[in-house]
């Protein structure tokens, strides 16, 4: 598996910084090399990916520039269903104590709407992911205790493993609750 660009590091390999403060076990990163071996580099970089992400790798490290900006393009897109449906909800829920109630049916039923649809697209989508499980990391300092110095490439992207156990149950409580608002709203404006 060498010759395909699998590397798993472990505190041996970190490349002896002495100023590294924690050192890494083997099932805490994983680097998808960028190494071309024939036609099929790209199938052989996705495959990596995935069996590093069914692993539940700590961190993974992503050197092929497609497939890095691919995926946190793919995570990007969930954080921003997921944080579309609660932020819509929140209106949804919010809006009848701020406004008069004969107005706020017209922005708290489209916020409902729109917090019930995003939340079903992520359900659909990115729940059953592995992907969803990881945030692309962007801090300097936990990227530092990295071996990202052994890499070719430059930019690099980072995912870092996340329980996202809580954001998923404070996205579907506000959906749900979203959705128990809307229908009780529509009951009341077209049942009279």
């Amino acid at each position: 598996m060498a010759a395909w660009g699998r590397r798993r590091l472990g505190p041996g390999s970190s490349g002896g910084s002495s100023r590294e403060r924690v050192s890494l076990s083997a099932t805490d990163c994983y680097i998808v090399h960028e190494i071309y071996n024939g036609e099929n580099a790209q199938d052989q970089f996705e495959y990596e990916l995935e069996q590093a992400l069914e692993a539940q790798y700590k961190y993974i490290v992503i050197e092929p520039t497609r497939i890095g900006d691919e995926t946190a393009r793919w995570i990007t897109v969930g954080n921003c269903l997921h944080k579309t449906t609660v932020l819509a909800g929140t209106a949804c829920l919010f809006t009848p104590l701020a406004l008069p109630l004969d107005y706020s049916h017209y922005i708290s039923l489209p916020a409902g709407a729109l917090s019930l649809a995003c939340c079903t697209l992520y359900g659909i989508s990115w729940q059953f992911d592995p992907c969803c499980k990881y945030q692309v990391e962007y801090d300097a300092y936990k990227l530092s205790r990295l071996p990202l110095h052994t890499l070719t490439s430059s930019t690099p992207v980072v995912l870092v493993r996340k329980d996202d156990l809580h954001r998923k149950r404070l996205h579907n409580t506000i959906a749900l609750a979203a959705l128990v608002y809307c229908v009780k709203k529509i009951y009341e404006l077209y049942a009279v």
